[in-house]
């Protein structure tokens, strides 16, 4: 019984990685597709040195301000934490595309995993970058359609408004599931944890309403409005210290 609950524990986690690497490359795969068929003529030329300068840069940023993570629990159970890392990935992604806020999601994950390593069984490092880049993404896209400060905040509330929904949904089909089955722990514990907190909740999906929507309308807002005001006189150092790092002749700087 004890060989057959290794191999059952060890399957579920091989499954687990598999799943992660995929929706990984589907992430990648789709931002780099709608780059170059919708995106091409709008993202401005970058060096292939310059690019990765940029990305290890805000990627390691992200890393140490998602390590200062926090819960939030008057909203949501205590697993479910705060931080501020999107706020360089979304300044990447605005210079760089959506492709290049993928990377600085990736990077960062990945850092803070060897730095800090994961205690949700890497259900949460999972969650915090697919849900990160449902926010990204759809906000680099629409940025780059037209790159005017108007434009910058639609492309903010968009992507706020796909990662709630898209954050509640996951949250519900897979991530809750998946955090139950790997730590060995009754989904009906884990809702129970939301309804100490607030009663309307009694299912998976009343946790996904009623915690995980307001947690990323709360965590939207805590990156659009620091991204606003920090955007523009970032993306300039970061060209100038990029170009310095690389020795490479200066670009064109991106309109906000």
């Amino acid at each position: 019984m004890k060989l057959g609950a290794l191999f059952q524990t060890v399957g579920e986690n091989l499954q687990f990685v598999l799943i992660c690497a995929a929706v990984i490359a589907a992430i990648v795969l789709i931002s780099e597709l709608v780059e170059k068929k919708w995106l091409k003529d709008s993202i401005a030329s970058v060096g292939s040195t310059k690019y990765i300068t940029i990305c290890a840069m805000l990627g390691a940023l992200a890393m140490l301000l998602h390590i200062f993570d926090f819960p939030v629990a008057f909203l949501a159970p205590s697993f479910y934490k705060l931080d501020f890392s999107e706020i360089p990935v979304m300044i990447g992604a605005f210079l760089l595309g959506p492709v290049g806020g993928v990377i600085i999601e990736l990077v960062k994950i990945l850092l803070k995993l060897v730095v800090k390593g994961t205690s949700t069984a890497f259900v949460g490092d999972l969650a915090n970058f697919v849900v990160g880049c449902s926010f990204v993404v759809p906000a680099a896209i629409v940025y780059h359609r037209h790159k005017t400060k108007k434009t910058a905040k639609l492309a903010l509330l968009t992507g706020t408004i796909i990662m709630s929904v898209f954050g509640s949904a996951f949250n519900a089909i897979y991530l809750i599931p998946a955090f139950a089955s790997l730590y060995g722990m009754p989904i009906e514990a884990i809702v129970g944890m939301g309804s100490a907190i607030n009663p309307a909740i009694t299912s998976v999906w009343t946790l996904a309403l009623f915690a995980v929507v307001p947690l990323n309308l709360v965590k939207g807002v805590m990156i659009s409005v620091p991204t606003m005001l920090l955007y523009k006189r970032i993306s300039k150092v970061l060209h100038n210290t990029a170009q310095e790092s690389c020795g490479v002749n200066k670009k064109r700087q991106p309109q906000t």
